[in-house]
């Protein structure tokens, strides 16, 4: 069934493999049958929770957009044994795309990442018209809807099955940042901040790759590498490929950073290093770039690091030049930058560094 904000709603960019990343439900005759408060009684619909179930497994996340009341939509969903599953949920009165833009807000995600389901052909419309990024989707065609490619994640890694768990950890993490009365530095202290640097294993590489094709603003480069790629690098004496993890009092971050060095004589040269958006609030991002300095150091070489301007990732290049890292040489966009290492700057105060391997 084909309606009219599905036909009017613009072409998603190739390639669209994995492009959602989370999908909002209604929930009246929608994610349950019958209507919460006519009904009192409803029941979820089974072929609905198998397919969030397993979406969640492959990291996509979801949430709710329901004209309802709002404690009693939780409670239901909380009775149901479901409410886990669902992020930043919305249950109120307003239009269903206002409540999508808030929990694209909440969750940092762009609108275009988002699919919206219902039963109703007004709603859908109306969330066409005001976040016209959003796909829409009717519950009847909900089968045929979610085998779309752009519903199945490029790339399911060991961490796909915790995302929901690490955004819900941000979540907290935001609200208690809002409430913290104090400076930054004092907010970052009460995280009790761990981040983890070690040689990357076969088990990383999927998330590796991952991190080279989704990373954007924190990439040094924007090249991608495959999983052969990488597990070649990886056992090359000629190498060194890092990864860095994160996590504090309220869970881990994942693996949020990535490094390749190519060791020379007299020269490393980092050809990469990247690191996840969504840890760029939280005061990290030179800290494992320090620590590939301090073995260079260690080493008696130089380091030098390939910068390619993406338009996107200006913020690697101020991370650079804050580490005392100068041009040495350009062609096109391409640039390289080299560092005396005559200062080596220590991590924070507020985040406790732990090498491994």
């Amino acid at each position: 069934m084909t309606t009219v904000e599905e036909r009017q709603a613009p072409a998603p960019e190739k390639p669209v493999r994995g492009r959602i990343k989370c999908v909002v439900w209604d929930l009246d005759n929608t994610l349950w049958d019958g209507v919460l408060l006519e009904d009192g009684e409803v029941a979820v619909r089974p072929a609905v929770l198998d397919h969030i179930r397993r979406l969640d497994g492959m990291g996509v996340l979801h949430s709710v957009a329901s004209k309802n009341d709002h404690d009693a939509a939780m409670a239901k969903l909380r009775e149901l044994g479901i409410a886990e599953y669902f992020l930043f949920p919305q249950a109120n009165w307003n239009a269903k795309s206002e409540s999508i833009r808030r929990i694209a807000g909440a969750l940092n995600l762009g609108l275009d990442a988002f699919a919206f389901i219902d039963d109703q052909e007004f709603e859908r419309a109306e969330v066409g018209h005001g976040v016209p990024e959003v796909t829409c989707v009717d519950v009847a065609d909900l089968d045929e809807a979610l085998a779309r490619p752009e519903f199945i994640p490029r790339f399911v890694t060991d961490e796909s099955a915790k995302r929901r768990e690490m955004y819900a950890g941000q979540i907290a993490r935001d609200d208690l940042e809002r409430e913290f009365v104090g400076t930054n530095d004092e907010f970052l202290s009460s995280l009790g901040l761990s981040f983890v640097i070690e040689p990357a294993r076969q088990e990383d590489l999927q998330r590796a790759e991952e991190l080279t094709v989704r990373t954007n603003q924190l990439n040094s480069t924007g090249r991608t590498y495959s999983y052969e790629d990488l597990d070649e690098l990886r056992t090359s004496p000629d190498h060194l490929l890092l990864v860095a993890s994160l996590t504090d009092k309220f869970g881990g971050y994942g693996k949020i950073g990535l490094a390749l060095v190519e060791k020379g004589e007299r020269v490393w040269h980092l050809r990469m290093l990247l690191m996840s958006c969504r840890v760029m609030s939280r005061g990290v991002g030179m800290v494992l770039l320090n620590h590939i300095m301090g073995l260079a150091k260690a080493a008696e070489v130089t380091v030098r690091a390939d910068f390619v301007e993406t338009g996107r990732n200006r913020m690697m290049q101020i991370t650079y030049a804050f580490a005392g890292f100068r041009e040495v040489g350009r062609h096109g966009d391409e640039v390289v930058l080299e560092n005396d290492l005559s200062t080596l700057q220590p991590p924070p105060a507020y985040v406790t560094v732990e090498v491994l391997g």
